[in-house]
């Protein structure tokens, strides 16, 4: 976020700054260190800024900045003629850059000439030959001084030692500058005086002046009474730069009227200056011009050349041949970077600056004008600010995990025919930020864990993902809710924070938790941090832990086995009673079947697989015992299986009585509360059956009529106590759907109990034999798969017998 805001200022200030631009101007040939301007002044710039920030400028060889107060001081030499030769105008243009925020400056330097250039000629003497027979007004053409300063620095004026033959006057060639001529003023005599020696002087118009002088020699000769003359006084070409060496440029001419040696003309340069002569050859003879070397118009666009014409004799003639250097577009533009950033954060906003360009062609007018762009299809694009300056901004959004880094290449070509063209290149590096939140790489995780597992032990892995770099991709877990109690969680299950493994601290048991859900977390490491969440849900799965329990039959009170009589005539499939079990698992581990194990009788009795329904096999025959027991197993379906067993006698009789005999040889231990409640029931049977007796008998008196003894004992159904009712257990699975004789054998005490149409209904839930809870078989609200048949019903004996 802080580098995006100082992109955003570096914006505003490039907005303001980039056209800014910031003039001086001093005297050429100043001292090293000499003061030209206070830079941070003119800048509206803190000096505490300079450090920070990092100013530096381009025009390193000329000028320097000092960090210290802000001022542009001279570090080298400033020699305008050797910058900007014979312009009139010169100054240097340079740019101040400064990073934090990046900003750039213009400055340019104006300076002004001084007269530290005297005139000066080329030759050390100048050697004329004037034939006698020359008339006065006749003019002879000399070498001119160059001078390198401009303006009112240069030259001015020349004049000679005073001769009473010659005087001077000035000229100006097409190109401004001024030359001296000699005019004869007084004829000449050889015979009087055959030479004469005259001091040329040029001086330029600096204060003070400086000046610089030539000997002209002058040797008077024969006659020669005609001088050459050219075609033309200036001669004017246009050529192309880079022709190559040997190129014709032009042919001069000059005519003389004389015959023989007088009008044999040769032709040389006047007063060229050595660079000139390196570039173009002067054939003596023809007058042709040609190429010496490569014409570069970014160097020099014109030259102006001298040429004298001289006959056989002593007269010359001179002209002058300018040419012009048409500009070929032979320099292709140049691109560089002035200052950019390659670290941009990923997001930042469009149009944040992130380079400074500047794009310069050393060639003119079209050849020069360059269009810059960016060559590949990027999020970045080029906007043109002032003086071949352009931004680098963002164009498009910036996203590192989509790409991390871009080869930007800045291409600029200019519009000469044909175009030239460069580019460089630049490697931008998106930096990470924390944009993404860890995703999940499932929607919603379900694990299957066995019950009873080893606490510690792992159950399930949740993984999440984060394509940031470092901290913003570094991902850790938790758990941040869950619909087990808050205080129970943690020993339930924890979670590994840097692996997202999930470990169970406890075993699960399946009977009292079937399934519970979690809700993780995934967090990275960044500033501000992103998360995401997951839903766990986590289904304990049954084991085969616990066995079946027998609900019916149950042993007695005082650990005695019940009893069920079956009557001697049942035919084969009479139910007989039903043993009824259950079991704490659930699914196949819960599936209950029923198996014989052991039977006094194999083959009288079967049980139903899935039932437990005990059931004659066939009928009772007459070698058959009267008293039997059977050991019935129950197994669920668990692997392995889990079993219990449950132990029913059968006694075949049609009465109570008959069954005592039978059940009177197995040996019981004494118990004298038992007996009392023996006595008891056995004194009030008496009770009742003198009672029923007499009823009888005054029944048999009152309708005169025999009747056959009824019978009685525990198989007649209509009689049954009052006083002790019982009551068939009600379970949440179900209920006992049938009424059984049940027997209890005791040797001190008989009890009878008669339980007729006791309906699920109506039954309470309570004690198998009534009220007192030293007689409950139990209850179970275990297994809901154990179903019954609630239309079956018949009466229920329990007798306890000595």
């Amino acid at each position: 976020m802080k580098s995006q805001v100082l992109f955003l200022f570096l914006l505003s200030l490039l907005r303001g700054a980039i056209s800014q631009q910031i003039q001086y101007s001093i005297p050429e040939e100043l001292d090293k260190g000499s003061w030209v301007g206070n830079l941070a002044k003119d800048l509206r710039l803190s000096v505490q800024e300079w450090p920070a920030r990092k100013l530096r400028i381009s025009a390193e060889d000329f000028f320097s900045v000092r960090a210290e107060n802000g001022y542009l001081l001279v570090s080298g030499r400033i020699d305008r003629e050797k910058i900007c030769g014979r312009k009139s105008e010169c100054a240097v243009e340079f740019e101040m850059v400064a990073d934090n925020p990046m900003t750039i400056f213009h400055v340019s330097v104006a300076i002004q000439d001084i007269n530290d250039n005297a005139p000066r000629f080329i030759a050390k003497s100048i050697d004329l030959e004037i034939s006698e027979l020359a008339l006065p007004g006749v003019k002879f053409p000399l070498d001119s001084a160059q001078d390198a300063d401009v303006d009112g620095n240069s030259l001015k004026k020349y004049f000679i030692s005073h001769n009473e033959h010659f005087s001077l006057s000035m000229k100006e060639s097409p190109d401004g500058s001024k030359y001296p001529e000699l005019l004869l003023e007084k004829p000449l005599d050889r015979e009087q005086q055959n030479s004469h020696h005259l001091i040329l002087t040029a001086m330029d118009g600096g204060d003070p002046p400086l000046s610089g002088t030539t000997l002209i020699r002058i040797q008077v000769t024969d006659a020669n009474d005609n001088a050459p003359v050219f075609s033309q006084d200036t001669y004017r070409v246009s050529l192309q730069e880079n022709v190559p060496w040997g190129t014709s440029v032009l042919h001069v001419m000059a005519t003389d009227q004389d015959e023989g040696i007088n009008a044999e003309i040769t032709y040389a340069f006047l007063n060229a200056p050595a660079t000139t002569s390196l570039l173009f050859i002067l054939n003596p003879n023809t007058g042709d011009i040609t190429t010496n070397g490569t014409l570069d118009f970014e160097e020099t666009s014109r030259y102006m050349l001298g040429v004298e014409a001289k006959d056989g004799g002593v007269h010359t003639a001179h002209c002058n041949v300018q040419i012009e250097i048409v500009d070929e577009n032979d320099n292709a533009p140049e691109v560089t970077f002035m200052s950019f950033s390659n670290q941009i954060p990923e997001g930042s906003d469009l149009g944040t600056v992130i380079a400074l360009i500047k794009v310069q062609d050393q060639d003119s007018e079209q050849n020069g004008l360059v269009t810059c762009y960016v060559q590949e299809e990027v999020p970045f694009k080029l906007e043109s600010t002032s003086k071949n300056y352009y931004k680098l901004v963002i164009d498009g959004a910036l996203d590192r995990e989509q790409k991390a880094e871009y080869n930007v290449t800045i291409a600029a070509t200019d519009k000469g025919k044909p175009a030239l063209s460069s580019s460089t290149s630049v490697t931008l590096y998106i930096r990470d930020v924390n944009d993404n939140a860890p995703v999940f790489h499932q929607a919603t995780y379900v694990v299957h864990v066995a019950e009873n597992n080893p606490p510690g032990a792992s159950i399930a892995h949740v993984s999440a993902s984060d394509p940031d770099l470092g901290p913003n991709g570094h991902v850790s877990y938790s758990i941040v809710a869950s619909d087990l109690e808050p205080r129970a969680l943690s020993s339930y299950v924890s979670v590994n924070p840097q692996s997202g493994v999930v470990f169970a601290q406890r075993a699960f048991d399946h009977e009292q938790l079937h399934a519970f859900q979690l809700t993780l977390q995934a967090r990275d490491h960044g500033s501000p941090a992103l998360s995401s969440n997951v839903s766990l849900r986590v289904l304990v799965g049954d084991r085969n832990d616990n066995a079946p329990r027998v609900l019916y039959p149950a042993l007695g009170p005082d650990g005695s086995a019940l009893f069920d009589t079956v009557p001697r005539a049942a035919q084969p499939g009479y139910l007989v009673t039903k043993v009824v079990a259950v079991d704490a698992d659930s699914g196949h581990n819960a599936w209950l079947s029923y198996h014989v194990l052991q039977a006094s009788e194999p083959g009288l009795f079967s049980v139903g697989l899935r039932t437990g329904e005990v059931r004659t096999a066939r009928a009772l025959g007459d070698r058959d015992a009267a008293r039997q027991r059977l050991l019935v197993a129950v197994r669920d379906g668990g692997q392995p299986p889990l079993s219990a067993t449950a132990t029913l006698l059968l006694v075949f009789a049609d009465s109570l009585q008959e069954a005592l005999p039978d059940l009177s040889d197995q040996p019981a231990p004494s118990d004298p509360q038992a007996e009392l409640q023996f006595y008891l029931v056995v004194a009030l049977a008496l009770i009742s059956v003198l009672f029923l007796l007499a009823v009888i008998l005054a029944v048999a008196l009152h309708l005169r009529r025999s009747s056959s003894p009824a019978a009685w004992g525990c198989f007649k159904p209509g009689l049954s106590s009052k006083s002790a009712p019982g009551v068939l257990p009600n379970y949440s699975e179900g209920t006992l759907p049938y009424s059984y004789n049940l027997c209890v054998a005791s040797q001190s005490a008989k009890t009878e109990f008669n339980f007729h149409n006791v309906t699920l209904e109506t039954a309470p839930p309570g004690d198998l034999l009534g009220e007192d809870p030293s007689m409950d078989i139990g209850t179970s609200n275990e297994d809901p798969q154990i179903a019954y048949d609630s239309s079956f019903s018949h009466h229920v004996s329990f007798c306890r017998l000595n």
